[in-house]
């Protein structure tokens, strides 16, 4: 699948914000902070795909 720069771009910053959740998770392993911070990434991961599939239901270069 061809995706746009807005895409691409808009993809990094959920990953990369993910990634410092779940490296905060294990950081903190066992503490309530760390189960906080793995909800919050999956919900994260939950966000990002619908931010993802809406852009592509609008944007012409990508859907």
């Amino acid at each position: 699948m061809k995706t746009c720069h807005q895409f691409d771009t808009v993809r990094a910053e959920y990953e990369r914000e993910i990634g410092f959740m779940v490296a905060h998770s294990q950081r903190h392993e066992g503490r309530p902070a760390a189960k906080s911070s793995a909800k919050q990434a999956a919900s994260t991961k939950a966000r990002m795909a619908r931010a993802l599939s809406g852009h592509v239901g609008r944007c012409p270069e990508c859907g």
